[in-house]
């Protein structure tokens, strides 16, 4: 009975991405072990006025260009960023002082990111194990702790880059009339760093609308105080990688972390790509587990906390 259940479940999360690709058939999908996935449920009434800080007006930053990467640089990028530059530091500090918690981070994107699957686990002690070669990463589980579970109103099967900055995209129950879903998230839970993972897009848009939309989504999150971490795609749907070409572009111009999840999955079986070629394989995240660390959803998860592990040790070292 378990298993004639979860097959619905698993789909339902599955569709969940409104990017113009097919459902996994049901022989791609995640065994049986897979967790059943929990509609997200919105934040509390109160939840909405959890912050006494109104957010800072919306501005345009000044910012020097820079030269366009190498083709193909980003290729070349490690999964997990090496430090925090000098340029995010200042932005943490004046978000500390704008009121921002230092022990929260927030998610915005799409499917991929729902709390069911993404980083919720490490809010549940003896659902995961880092093993001896992962155990550093504690600390910052500890520092982060109710972030990792919580339910962001900026995440949502089918959202994009243009979708988050939407009003009409918002929860109306906790945000506020002409309060985007970006805005509402940022004013909810007042996080110091953003984790930014745009995988859907509309296949017949150029790469330069989503690097336009996906601009303004930083503007707003630095104009906040918070440090955004932008995420590379593992599919390659519309082709030539142009999406990833723009976000590792945008992490280079803006200063600000690259997790280079695509740089992760490479040596995984398709590339941790299921075979519809956007949805990710799927085991539980057991890091000492080398069948299951042959999944793309343990390296997902791992890296992403191996990333946040890397800022909250260059951000927190610099508070004054």
């Amino acid at each position: 009975m378990r298993r004639m259940i979860l097959i619905p479940l698993i789909l339902t999360l599955l569709t969940a991405c409104s990017s113009g690709q097919a459902a996994a058939p049901i022989s791609s999908l995640p065994p049986t072990d897979a967790p059943p996935h929990t509609a997200p449920t919105p934040a509390s009434p109160q939840q909405a006025s959890a912050s006494p800080t109104a957010l800072p007006p919306t501005s345009t930053p000044t910012r020097t260009p820079k030269p366009p990467l190498a083709k193909d640089a980003w290729m070349q990028m490690p999964a997990v960023p090496d430090g925090v530059s000098d340029a995010m530091r200042e932005v943490y500090r004046r978000g500390l002082a704008l009121g921002n918690d230092p022990t929260h981070f927030s998610i915005i994107g799409d499917c991929q990111n729902v709390s069911s699957y993404f980083l919720s686990v490490f809010d549940k002690p003896g659902e995961y194990s880092l093993g001896e070669q992962y155990a550093y990463l504690q600390p910052t589980i500890d520092y982060y702790q109710g972030s990792f579970s919580r339910v962001s109103v900026a995440v949502k099967g089918g959202f994009n880059a243009a979708a988050v900055i939407s009003p009409l995209r918002a929860d109306p129950q906790v945000c506020n009339s002409n309060e985007s879903p970006l805005d509402c998230e940022l004013r909810l839970w007042r996080p110091s760093v953003v984790i930014v993972s745009m995988e859907t897009w509309w296949s017949h848009k150029p790469a330069q609308e989503y690097e336009k939309y996906m601009r303004r989504v930083l503007d707003r999150i630095i104009e906040t105080g918070a440090v955004p971490i932008i995420a590379t795609k593992a599919d390659n749907l519309e082709g030539d990688h142009a999406i990833n070409a723009v976000i590792a572009q945008l992490a280079y111009e803006y200063e600000i972390p690259l997790w280079n999840f695509w740089a992760a999955v490479q040596p995984l079986p398709d590339h941790g790509l299921s075979p519809d070629g956007f949805h990710l394989t799927f085991a539980r995240n057991f890091f000492d587990d080398p069948v299951r660390m042959k999944s793309a959803w343990p390296w997902r998860n791992l890296t992403a906390l191996q990333t946040l592990d890397v800022v909250r040790k260059g951000l927190t070292q610099a508070q004054p």
